[in-house]
């Protein structure tokens, strides 16, 4: 499955991305996430369907500020979590309202 992009209100969700254009691995270094070859292997993980993945973005600037997940479980549930940089916990919260929904709406999932 190619990503899906989603708009919460205030807030853009998109794939994680590392490229000429805009890097998210500055910001997910501020959050923890120091792994090489992070953004990477989450477009390996939608592509194969094991796990989806969300930048939680400020719409004018692209800044990631969040980052949320699901993973598809067997029986038709998902597993549902996240995490916000310090000061951004409200982006958290609605991105993952509105990944509640469209995973439900249109991929048939149950958050479990």
């Amino acid at each position: 499955m190619e990503p899906i992009e989603i708009n919460a209100g205030s807030w853009y969700l998109r794939a994680l991305r590392a490229d000429d254009r805009v890097d998210d691995r500055p910001a997910l270094a501020e959050g923890g996430v120091t792994e090489p070859g992070y953004v990477e292997r989450r477009g390996r993980e939608w592509a194969a369907e094991t796990h989806l993945s969300w930048a939680v973005c400020v719409p004018t600037t692209a800044e990631l500020v969040a980052e949320i997940g699901a993973t598809p479980q067997p029986g038709g549930t998902v597993t549902i979590s996240g995490w916000s940089r310090p000061g951004y916990e409200n982006a958290l919260d609605e991105g993952l309202a509105a990944v509640r929904r469209f995973v439900a709406g249109a991929l048939g999932l149950q958050p479990a």
